[in-house]
């Protein structure tokens, strides 16, 4: 069965073009025009992936997000005139998988497209046991869940990912350079620079008891981190 995407823009035009071309790659595609029928949408049924705009005629594309977040994982991709290194910053900080600005090349749209859903789809791998204990902290790998003190912690696909590469090599070093390849492998060239730090401090703001002295994920000279577990 198809990928279902949930397009969320309000340009008719780029509406209109965005969505012939998803459904010509083969994606299922439902598309609205609003924060409020986006709510609506994603609350009757599971998409694969949101593509959501910014800036939408009754409100931000970054609080419907944040909403979002308080009640799903589903993968998300902004779209966004805007390239300030703020608003990407914001994007990612709210749980976004990603984020394109307009205009943007075709390939490079598709490609960001198929990298998330691959991401998504794809088994864990990690080596050792299906499930990797730290403290209070429990990774299941098989069920992409996280517990804290056994509470469930919400985390992005990303978030996930990175925890797990992370918990699996504890006391190693890994460069910025190695979590890239291991978790954006054939993504690098659309990467932005801030993409590896900013999904850390996310991590580290929802599994540490305190965010700015973290016990866990610890920064080391060269851009590298190290899990203490």
């Amino acid at each position: 069965m198809a990928p279902h995407l949930l397009l969320v823009e309000d340009d008719e035009a780029l509406h209109r073009g965005i969505e012939f071309t998803l459904r010509q790659e083969g994606y299922a595609v439902s598309g609205v025009r609003s924060v409020a029928d986006a709510r609506t949408a994603v609350l009757r049924q599971p998409f694969e992936l949101i593509i959501l705009d910014v800036q939408l005629p009754d409100g931000s594309g970054f609080d419907f997000c944040a909403w979002l977040r308080g009640r799903m994982d589903t993968p998300v991709i902004f779209l966004t005139a805007s390239d300030t290194e703020i608003d990407v910053v914001r994007g990612l900080d709210l749980g976004g998988d990603d984020y394109i600005t307009k205009p943007f090349r075709l390939r490079e749209f598709l490609s960001r497209i198929q990298a998330v859903l691959r991401r998504r789809s794809a088994k864990t791998q990690f080596p050792g046991d299906a499930v990797l204990q730290s403290g209070d902290l429990t990774v299941y790998l098989d069920e992409m869940r996280v517990e804290k003190q056994g509470q469930p912690v919400p985390l992005s696909m990303t978030e996930f990912r990175l925890l797990a590469l992370l918990m699996s090599h504890p006391r190693a070093v890994l460069s910025k350079e190695q979590i890239v390849q291991r978790l954006w492998q054939g993504e690098s060239d659309f990467l932005d620079d801030n993409t590896v730090a900013v999904n850390i401090r996310r991590l580290r703001e929802k599994i540490e008891d305190t965010p700015h002295d973290p016990q866990r994920i610890v920064t080391v000279r060269g851009a590298g981190y190290r899990w203490n577990g």
